[in-house]
């Protein structure tokens, strides 16, 4: 099997930009210590690349592979010749300009060798159709670097289809930045270069068409011209090869030679000109020649003042555009601030009509939001039905509501006081001010001025109350899973893939002077992946005004309960699926099977026999002989010492529970003739009821997860079940179904990873 290195970072470090698309097998990245978060990568444990598999049989060389990991580990150690260099930060615009290259980059070496972004300036030259001809790059010297003709011409299909933004980004281009794309790239004799046709696109493509015609236009001009951002190798300050072109920006005032570009293009322009004229001269005499500049200069000043005044519509309806944006966000903004009438219509004032950045919209909320709270902090509620002597701190409400829903209070509110709520119509009406019931928020109403919201203060206690009902659950036996499972937690919802590794048999001996050999070792992957479970349940405007508090309660004991069974289920199925042998392991044979451990696939671990003290005994000899992994491969099946691991839990269906104690617990035998006190001694175990089995009569063995685990439950956001609520007036369900609607999700994996310290009995 093959696996592909993919990065996913928008600015991966150099070494991750090297591997990116280099396929190897597993054994190669392991053997050349190259697999992603590990140290030898100039990213370390930030790394967010990953070895995807993949079918491709376009596999490279060991030597491929050997000669990148040199190049990464001259970067790490630090050196001076052939390599790559860090990406550089830009230094202060200003400076001179050798040879038509910017030198606009401070490179700052990472290891032995240079890679490094050359930034160029361009000159621009407009087609009839509003774009532009541009030169790419030329050959010289720029920001101390040498780029040699060869090198630029090999490098010229890499410039098709290059993008153009405002600016240079070393965090990553943005959208809103997009000002054109790079075509049609050529190969031109007369600069030593590379020339392109430039298509403005994009939300600054007008700003490429406007700056353009300036640049083309009479002086004085603006400084702007354009970079080329590439990725490249070099020895001894020689560029080599030019491994990719990012992208070519436009930016202002380009560090280092800009004049000597624009004073080029301008000797070029007067060079052309003389020769115009000189044309017209010996053609029909200097004042026919006069004629027609004159001529020609009339027509590009009526060409330049349309060009203006198309440039000046557009950007009125630019401006018109974005003025109903802000309108729209001021009045979307407000909405949702939750502020008294008095308030909005305030921030309202500050901002009608007006073109403004949503940080500022922000800030005057939250400043307003602060002065209503510092004005009405200590205002007690008044009025019939109020809460009375409640102030309107988010702590105090939160409590009243945990109280209100019989929630447990967190240790630091414990002696909190809160007035007590009458119910949820209380709650929902003194927030909201939605008296009709129209569903959203109606500051106009509301009693309380607070920047709590009510499906947030109920999701908050539900969620509290979920976990305590959890709790008591496991305590009636539905949480029998957790002694015999091993629980992980999981940052990506990617296939799981849980490894056991071999161990090492025996040492073989070494002679005096003789030659060390190979030890075998090897693993067994097991793969799973996670399943999303959930539901929701509909909270009622009609629940909400018939005041039915006690319903709302019960909600998060019955989520709990459908959460903790849903694992419940899970865990169990792995001992009843396929009639009793479990799921198919990775070495092809069913979890429980009776073939010989010598054999592929063969774990020798089910048998048909009634519980009791005798069969008990031989279930704990079986573990305890269970030869450890070595490796999965003739030869080597069955030949490791032995696991020297007895088993710890017992489980049985309800109907076998009392056997399963008294043979466990000695002190619970009732016959006349003991004899398993004395067996028994000395042995630890425990009986596990498992409430999802209906075969009476089948029971297993389980040791120890700690000394040896074998099931593992995979969560993502937390093991116990998240409830959200959706109930704003935004909410299709709100306006559909007058409803709220308290949604619960789950997301689990269940997977055995080893078969040894496991045993089923199918009577």
């Amino acid at each position: 099997m093959l696996y592909k290195w993919t990065t996913t970072s928008a600015t991966p470090c150099p070494s991750c930009q090297l591997l990116d698309g280099h396929i190897h097998s597993m054994e190669d990245w392991t053997a050349a210590g190259l697999l992603p978060g590990c140290d030898l990568n100039v990213c370390g444990k930030a790394c967010k690349c990953n070895l995807a598999e993949v079918d491709d049989n376009q596999q490279a060389t060991t030597e491929d592979l050997n000669i990148v990991r040199e190049a990464i580990v001259k970067m790490v150690e630090g050196g001076k010749d052939d390599g790559i260099h860090e990406k550089s930060k830009p230094a202060a615009a200003g400076g001179g300009l050798h040879a038509k290259h910017e030198e606009a980059m401070g490179p700052e070496p990472l290891g032995e060798g240079k890679r490094d972004r050359g930034h160029v300036q361009l000159s621009s030259q407009v087609s009839a159709a509003g774009q532009f001809e541009i030169a790419c790059i030329t050959a010289g010297i720029g920001n101390g670097w040498e780029f040699p003709a060869e090198a630029l011409r090999s490098s010229l299909k890499m410039w098709d289809g290059v993008q153009c933004f405002v600016d240079h980004s070393w965090d990553g281009h943005s959208l809103k930045d997009l000002a054109g794309i790079i075509y049609s790239p050529a190969w031109d004799e007369s600069i030593s270069g590379i020339t392109a046709k430039l298509r403005p696109v994009g939300p600054g493509g007008a700003m490429v068409s406007e700056l353009g015609s300036a640049m083309l236009g009479p002086e004085p001009k603006p400084s702007v011209g354009f970079s080329a951002d590439v990725l490249f190798t070099a020895k001894e300050k020689k560029v080599k090869t030019i491994l990719k072109v990012l992208s070519v920006d436009l930016v202002l005032d380009p560090a280092r030679g800009g004049a000597f570009l624009r004073a080029l293009n301008s000797i070029n322009a007067r060079s052309s000109a003389m020769a115009d004229e000189k044309v017209t001269n010996t053609a029909g005499g200097a004042a026919a020649g006069q004629l027609e500049k004159d001529t020609a200069a009339i027509h590009q000043l009526l060409q330049v003042q349309q060009q203006q005044a198309a440039l000046a519509a557009e950007a009125e309806k630019v401006h018109a555009v974005r003025a109903q944006m802000c309108e729209y966000m001021l009045t979307s903004g407000l909405g949702a601030s939750k502020l008294p009438q008095a308030a909005m219509e305030q921030v309202r004032k500050q901002f009608a009509g007006k073109v403004f950045e949503p940080a500022e919209l922000n800030a005057a909320i939250d400043d307003a939001r602060a002065l209503v709270t510092a004005l009405t902090g200590g205002m007690v509620v008044n009025g019939p039905g109020n809460i009375r002597g409640m102030f309107t701190s988010e702590d105090q409400l939160q409590v009243a509501v945990e109280d209100l829903l019989g929630a447990s209070r967190d240790k630091d509110k414990e002696g909190l006081k809160a007035a007590k709520l009458s119910g949820i119509r209380e709650l929902y009406m003194m927030l909201t001010g939605d008296v009709d019931l129209h569903g959203g928020y109606h500051p106009e109403h509301a009693r309380l001025a607070t920047t709590a919201d009510f499906t947030g203060l109920v999701k908050n206690a539900l969620n509290k109350m979920v976990v305590s009902k959890w709790e008591e659950l496991g305590m009636a036996g539905y949480d029998w899973w957790q002694k015999i499972a091993v629980t992980e937690h999981f940052n990506s919802l990617n296939t799981i893939t849980g490894t056991l590794v071999g161990t090492v048999g025996a040492l073989p001996a070494v002679a005096e002077g003789g030659e060390y050999t190979e030890l075998a070792i090897g693993d067994s992957p097991e793969t799973a992946n996670f399943t999303k479970y959930g539901g929701y349940i509909p909270l009622t405007l009609e629940l909400i005004d018939r005041d039915q508090t006690h319903k709302l309660r019960a909600y998060p004991g019955e989520l709990a309960s459908a959460g903790l069974r849903k694992i419940s289920a899970l865990v169990a199925a792995i001992f009843t699926q396929a009639s009793g042998v479990g799921p198919t392991m990775a070495d092809t044979g069913a979890l429980f099977n009776s073939t010989a451990v010598t054999t592929a696939g063969g774990h020798a671990n089910l048998l048909t026999t009634a519980l009791s003290g005798a069969q008990w005994e031989v279930v704990g000899t079986a573990i305890y002989n269970q030869p450890m992994l070595v490796k999965q491969a003739a030869g080597y099946y069955g030949t490791g010492p032995i696991m020297a691991l007895s088993p710890r839990y017992c489980l049985v269906p309800r109907p076998l529970r009392l056997t399963a104690h008294k043979i466990l617990y000695p002190e619970w035998e009732n016959n006349s003739n003991i004899h398993s006190d004395n067996m028994q001694k000395g042995v630890v175990g425990d009986v596990l009821v498992v409430p999802d089995w209906t075969d009476v009569n089948d029971w297993a063995a389980v040791v120890d997860p700690r000394l040896s685990p074998s099931i593992f439950v995979g969560e993502r956001f937390g093991i116990v079940p998240q409830i959200f609520i959706a109930g704003d007036d935004q909410s299709p369900a709100v306006f559909m179904n007058d409803e709220s609607r308290l949604k619960v999700r789950h997301f689990l994996a269940v997977w055995v990873n080893d078969f040894r310290p496991l045993h089923k009995e199918n009577v």
